[in-house]
């Protein structure tokens, strides 16, 4: 009976997550394609700072973890060191900023299309680095879901996105979508390893320190020296405060998103990288 409830509690915070990933980050996509595409003065003027959008989030992750750490934790030790980050962290940091950059050169349904494959180099990746292994089911669903989502995009391709592109480059942009693939692939398999090795990792701990290392490697690359361009995606939201509005919907959306995946302590990638990806690739 108790085994029963345990399960039972365990499905029912599974599908309050996915519930908040979809609601976090369909509306984030949303926003995403609304700054890479929309012209925000009548000279045509468009945000192309995206990379700032990356900063922006890893910021206010980052204050938000650190203060659920100083809530809920109880004390414990024994978790990943802050400093085991930093190649994952990496990794993540230029992972999403290709992904974002490709949104200049493709649409985003075609993006959808490239990105639909996600979950293969997951798993490839936490094959080859870290020996992990996978059962046949999860090789079965992973290829019928990415099927699925690849079959769909490429139905739904619009003609009217492509023509709001600022740089319309289909092989840049499939080779940053191809590029943010495998730098994901590091970084999950990467945070199962650490997961497996540091058994007592929060979820919060997880949190900050994957975001403290992004918000270094942003801050290096686009405030670093006196042309960096933060200066001038800071410059252009003061220029445009409707710009500043969507980023600001942005990133909270993007704090909500990550809340939901490390929700109550315990990181919906608790069930397996790859159960993330699937419902990730669904929505």
């Amino acid at each position: 009976m108790e085994a029963h409830r345990s399960g039972l509690r365990r499905v029912l915070v599974l599908a309050f997550c996915v519930a908040g990933i979809w609601s976090a980050y369909i509306y984030q996509g949303v926003l995403q394609e609304t700054l890479s595409t929309k012209q925000f003065s009548p000279n045509g003027e468009r945000f192309e700072h995206l990379a700032f959008l990356n900063l922006a989030q890893n910021v206010v992750c980052l204050i938000w973890s650190y203060i659920m750490i100083k809530i809920w934790s109880s004390g414990s030790s024994g978790g990943a060191p802050w400093w085991s980050y930093w190649s994952c962290g990496i990794t993540n940091t230029i992972g999403p900023a290709m992904g974002i950059e490709a949104l200049k050169y493709i649409s985003y349904p075609a993006q959808v299309l490239a990105k639909s494959s996600k979950m293969i180099p997951v798993m490839l990746m936490g094959t080859i680095v870290y020996g992990i292994r996978y059962t046949f089911p999860e090789y079965v669903c992973t290829f019928l879901v990415d099927g699925g989502v690849s079959t769909f995009a490429l139905l739904k391709t619009s003609s009217k996105t492509m023509s709001k592109l600022a740089h319309p480059n289909a092989p840049l942009g499939y080779g940053l979508c191809f590029l943010n693939l495998t730098f994901d692939g590091f970084t999950n398999a990467t945070q199962d390893s650490l997961k497996a090795r540091y058994p007592k990792t929060s979820a919060w701990n997880i949190m900050l320190g994957m975001n403290l290392w992004g918000t270094i490697y942003n801050m290096i690359y686009m405030f670093g020296w006196p042309s960096g361009s933060g200066f001038e995606a800071v410059r252009f939201c003061k220029q445009h405060p409707e710009a500043t509005w969507d980023i600001l919907l942005f990133y909270y959306c993007g704090a909500v998103g990550q809340n939901f995946i490390f929700f109550d302590n315990k990181p919906i990638w608790l069930f397996g990288q790859h159960h993330h990806y699937y419902h990730s690739q669904i929505r």
